[in-house]
């Protein structure tokens, strides 16, 4: 069944519609999609997302069931859920997030999962309640490099998405890492390198670096539009830092054939599960 009438009739948000993002044609003729629970208002104000910003009303206790129902109805072998940011919730909404992966594993227990998560505002019991879960992948993004995280990811601390990881790490050895930045915001590529060490000092095993594209007048403008050369050289870099597996290019996103990220990393031998979602 299609994506977008499943999407429709089990009223749920993708954040390939809320983001605007440009792969959505590609992702969704695929029979993939990225599930966004917990509404479709962020509690942040970043300025280079395009989900709405506000005060959400309500919470939906309802979603993890027809989020499931989703999955099953459109056969999916690979899932991702992420969320728009909920800091007026004690636990950021980590426990809806592993009510749906609860409900995927009782209707479709061949489904791999990943969990694309905010930050929690650092709270480790959130991040517990995630990873007692036991999705396949955890992945939070650090989305840019520390020294335009207050122009451009407010509310967002850089040593508070490193701890996040790295406790990931720490908390469930057995899972896969992963996070992601966009590129083209201001940052120097020596500043993009360092990152990029933090994350490999911090157990982290899958990077995804892609370009930024402002979605309105009101975001942060491109400050420059990072040639295919440069991606590529960033990802051979990265792979000799010793990450598992750098997707990089200008349309990648941290959701972005997923995966297929995961089968390319040297973690795909160890996961023969997931060999038939190619």
């Amino acid at each position: 069944m299609g994506v977008k009438k499943v999407v429709r009739e089990q009223e749920l948000h993708t954040v390939c519609e809320e983001a605007h993002c440009p792969n959505i044609g590609e992702c969704w003729g695929h029979g993939t999609a990225t599930f966004m629970i917990l509404g479709d208002t962020c509690t942040r104000g970043c300025r280079y997302c395009a989900v709405n910003k506000g005060m959400p009303t309500e919470l939906d206790l309802e979603e993890p069931s027809r989020l499931a129902d989703a999955v099953v109805r459109m056969g999916l072998s690979y899932v991702v859920i992420t969320s728009v940011d909920r800091d007026d919730l004690s636990d950021g909404g980590a426990t809806v997030f592993a009510e749906c992966i609860e409900r995927i594993r009782e209707q479709s227990p061949g489904t791999a999962i990943e969990t694309l998560v905010p930050d929690f505002q650092g709270n480790p019991a959130a991040l517990k309640t995630v990873l007692d879960a036991r999705p396949e992948v955890f992945n939070h993004n650090v989305e840019t490099v520390p020294r335009l995280y207050r122009r451009a990811r407010g509310g967002g601390v850089y040593e508070t998405s490193l701890e996040m990881l790295e406790r990931a790490r720490v908390l469930a050895p057995w899972m896969v890492v992963k996070t992601g930045m966009m590129l083209g915001l201001g940052e120097e590529t020596s500043e993009v390198l360092t990152v990029m060490r933090d994350l490999v000092e911090r157990g982290v095993d899958i990077l995804t670096l892609g370009q930024y594209l402002r979605p309105s007048g009101w975001h942060l403008p491109v400050h420059r539009f990072v040639h295919p050369d440069e991606f590529e050289e960033l990802a051979q870099h990265g792979e000799a830092m010793g990450f598992a597996h750098v997707e990089a290019g200008p349309l990648v996103r941290s959701s972005y054939r997923a995966d297929r990220q995961l089968l390319r990393s040297r973690l795909a031998s160890g996961l023969t599960d997931l060999a038939q979602t190619g």
